[in-house]
């Protein structure tokens, strides 16, 4: 039986990301707003076709198989980006939240300007709309936040984990990825993150924290081929 994590994206849709659903059972997408992830129940050229004529826009998308996956014609590859799927199995962690801001519609323009500069993945103007997002801030400047993004029940996705340049080397991500998974376990669910096979930075802070490696996955960017 396939698990859930093997189909993020599908089974986030189709559960705990339902508020930002769209599609059917077979299909499903975010609003270009929220983040440009699609999923199907399965991999048939049928779904692919289904998809193409469906969504409102000509992409990219990504799509997160959890294996090298023949994207069909008319669709166009524009990168297929190998990575990494991790779970956190360790317990609730020591942190002290004081300097932490709950983040809200008046703080996106920050939130952009950071994501643009330090790219940790899709950022788009609605993407707050996952919620958790918190901040750090050092007078009026974000330094750093963190956040959740898919939500394939009982899994919950720490993502969006950044530092402004100035301000690395302070401990802000670790101190962010411990609220999240004390956060996430306290709610009853299990935390994990996707990370590019080639951060080997921030793989090794996510070791360091209690992350172990579950899975290759791949991020298919694609686009409707004009």
């Amino acid at each position: 039986m396939e698990h859930v994590l093997d189909n993020p994206a599908y089974n986030a849709l189709a559960t705990g990301n339902q508020n930002l659903s769209n599609g059917n059972t077979q299909i499903k997408y975010f609003n270009k707003e929220v983040a440009p992830f699609v999923g199907l129940k399965n991999t048939s050229t049928e779904n692919f076709n289904a998809l193409y004529d469906i969504l409102p826009h000509d992409g990219p998308f990504v799509f997160v198989p959890a294996k090298v996956t023949d994207i069909p014609s008319p669709w166009q590859t524009l990168a297929a980006i190998p990575g990494y799927q991790m779970v956190y199995k360790g317990e609730i962690l020591p942190v002290d939240n004081a300097n932490l801001t709950n983040l809200t519609d008046e703080h996106i323009p920050q939130m952009l300007e950071l994501t643009q500069l330090t790219n940790p993945g899709p950022f788009a103007e609605r993407t707050i709309d996952f919620g958790h997002y918190v901040g750090i801030f050092d007078g009026d400047k974000l330094a750093a936040m963190a956040g959740q993004r898919m939500n394939p029940v009982p899994y919950a996705e720490i993502s969006a984990v950044c530092t402004h340049p100035d301000y690395t080397g302070k401990g802000y991500a670790r101190q962010l990825l411990a609220f999240h998974i004390n956060r996430i376990k306290r709610e009853g669910n299990i935390p994990f993150l996707h990370v590019r096979a080639d951060n080997e930075r921030a793989i090794k802070v996510y070791h360091s924290l209690g992350f172990e490696m579950r899975s290759e996955v791949y991020f298919y960017v694609i686009k409707k081929q004009l």
